[in-house]
Order: structure tokens, then C-alpha cells, then sequence
């Protein structure tokens, strides 16, 4: 019984490590996205941090019309890259996750 205890202890802190390896990796994973019209591009990583937006002069003749731009286009960037985040999160975890019975987390 020691023996399955160690054994997933190890295996539980071998994903532990991998998850951190990955969340590294992640700040290198690039997400772009744009308005519909082009207008406005921003670049992000999968860990959600903001790397360039890139705006038309014409977005800056109109505050109310740059503002809401900003909102949308940001807000598409951070889904996509939660999205990407938690993918690559998700398949470590399941793949490292012990099997325990009734603990089946990741269907």
C-alpha cells in the first residue's frame, strides 16, 4: 500500500513540474486577433499577457468607437488564449493524474 502512495506522490509531483514547465512555455505561445475590419490588432500570450495592439490612425478620431474596439477585440484575445491555456493545461493534468477510483475528474 506505501508502495502506491509513493508511486502516485511521485507521479503527482512529476506533474506538478510539467505543469510548470508548461506555463512557462505558455508566456512564449503567441494569440493575435483583430476587428473585423482590421482596425485594431493585439497579439497576447497563452498566459493572457498583452504584447502589441496595433490601431488604424482612423480609430483615433473617435474615443467612444477606439473604446469599444478595444473591449471587444480584447476580450476575443483573452478567450482565445484562455482557451489555449487550459488545453494544454488540462491534457498535463489528465495525463499525469494518478488512478484512483471515484476521483475520475477529467472525463
Amino acid at each position: 500500500m506505501f508502495g502506491d502512495i509513493m508511486g502516485m506522490m511521485g507521479k503527482i509531483k512529476e506533474t506538478q513540474e510539467k505543469i510548470e514547465v508548461t506555463k512557462k512555455r505558455l508566456d512564449t505561445v503567441l494569440v493575435d486577433e483583430q476587428s473585423s475590419d482590421g482596425l485594431l490588432k493585439v497579439t497576447l500570450t497563452a498566459n493572457r499577457e498583452i504584447k502589441s495592439i496595433t490601431l488604424s490612425d482612423d480609430l483615433l478620431q473617435d474615443k467612444e468607437m477606439l473604446e469599444d474596439y478595444l473591449v471587444t477585440v480584447l476580450n476575443n484575445a483573452i478567450n482565445k488564449a484562455t482557451n489555449v491555456n487550459e488545453t494544454e493545461l488540462a491534457a498535463i493534468a489528465k495525463d499525469g493524474m494518478p488512478n484512483i477510483p471515484g476521483m475520475d475528474f477529467f472525463k
